[in-house]
């Protein structure tokens, strides 16, 4: 199971954008339009969808997310875990077919133990 955390830009950003989006429309209607005519159109629209949302975010409290973060629920890594006891049955397993030396298998031991 995972959380999503949405997140909207910051005032100074969003103002910057704004205004940036103001002048994108100004050029869409009085430049773009006429000399293009349909892709003018889509232009100003698309720079007026920008400019408002910018503005929402710039002069509102409220806001417009324009990003979303998945995080991954904690619980989910927790019973994904291995148990100290398990972890020490292999450990065991190890040793015993000799793929580590006795040195290895207590100073491991010793590790696993102080994690309690």
């Amino acid at each position: 199971m995972s959380k999503k955390i949405k997140v909207k830009p910051g005032k100074s950003q969003s103002m910057v954008g704004f205004f940036i989006g103001i002048i994108f429309c100004a050029i869409g209607l009085f430049v773009v339009i006429p000399t293009f005519g349909a892709f003018g159109v889509l232009w100003s629209v698309m720079a007026l969808i920008i400019t408002v949302t910018n503005g929402i975010n710039a002069f509102s409290d409220k806001g417009i997310a324009t990003h979303s973060i998945e995080i991954e629920d904690t619980d989910k890594f927790s019973q994904e875990k291995e148990s100290m006891e398990s972890r020490l049955e292999k450990l065991k397993g190890l040793y015993e077919k000799n793929l580590i030396t006795e040195e290895e298998y207590e100073k491991k031991k010793k590790e696993l133990l102080q994690e309690l």
